[in-house]
């Protein structure tokens, strides 16, 4: 397709230029229409990749001034047992999609160079996390609130902006660390809400774990070309990360069935278990 719009002279529109607009803009709803729209126009092969300005150092997304972000202990309590809790739990969730929203925007924008399944990857990330932020919105506006009714941590953004100069760690620990959690929480999620007769939010959470093992997957395969293209062993590089980044063991237990699908080897999940237990653990 881009080969026939360049040979009838049509200008083609630049992905960089498109996904650094999106990255940028601060309205929610502006921000995913935005996305979708890139999202598009990437599948119609409508958007120049192989060329494009240099990119800027773009640490911070745009963003309004809700919700409130704090300290992670300072977040708003989450108890299921009643409905403001669920709300705050549905409102963290709403604003991880967000974050992950931006995360794969700023992934498309800040890496060049790559091969085209590279932006392919996080095009379909950005677009199904758009998806999965709508739909955790209308729920929290079914149920009175919206986003913005309940403060927030920036721990997710603060991790890809530590780890943005280097692909091989943004990859192995945002997206191999803090994304591959939701393999283990959320299906202790789904029970808990078809438990309390909240078949679309199962619904909702069911759609979000099938589509999250895509994105983890995606997080290990580039994860794993950085190794390759190092001659790293990704196997002990990635326990290296979490001593690095993480500062001790990833808190149990690990849903090993979903992170096999997500690329996690046995080895990995292996030493994760296997890591000191004598220092605390970390909880994402």
């Amino acid at each position: 397709m881009l080969k026939f719009f360049r040979q009838i002279g049509i200008p083609l529109q630049n992905l960089y230029e498109q996904t650094k607009q999106a990255f940028l803009t601060a309205d929610p709803d502006l921000k995913i229409e935005q996305t979708r729209q890139v999202v598009s126009r990437w599948n119609a092969g409508e958007l120049e990749w192989l060329e494009g300005a240099r990119p800027e150092l773009l640490n911070q997304p745009g963003r309004l001034d809700t919700p409130e972000i704090v300290a992670p202990a300072e977040v708003n309590k989450r108890k299921f047992g009643k409905e403001k809790g669920r709300a705050a739990l549905i409102h963290a969730l709403a604003h991880i999609e967000l974050t992950a929203v931006n995360l794969a925007l700023d992934s498309v924008y800040r890496y060049r160079d790559m091969p085209k399944e590279f932006y392919a990857d996080w095009m379909q990330c950005a677009g199904e996390e758009a998806n999965h932020f709508i739909a955790l919105r209308g729920r929290l506006r079914e149920m009175g609130y919206d986003y913005g009714s309940f403060s927030a941590h920036g721990e997710l953004w603060s991790m890809a902006v530590d780890t943005g100069d280097d692909m091989l760690e943004r990859m192995g620990i945002v997206h191999r660390v803090f994304e591959a959690r939701a393999l283990d929480v959320i299906p202790k999620a789904v029970q808990r809400f078809d438990q309390l007769g909240d078949k679309k939010m199962v619904d909702v959470l069911t759609m979000i774990a099938n589509e999250e093992v895509g994105h983890v997957s995606s997080g290990t395969r580039w994860y794993h070309y950085q190794c390759n293209k190092r001659q790293l062993d990704p196997n002990q590089t990635f326990i290296n990360l979490l001593w690095k980044y993480m500062k001790g063991p990833l808190k149990g237990p690990f849903n090993y069935e979903e992170r096999l699908k997500a690329g996690f080897t046995q080895p990995e999940l292996a030493m994760m278990e296997a890591m000191d237990k004598n220092k605390p653990p970390v909880t994402l």
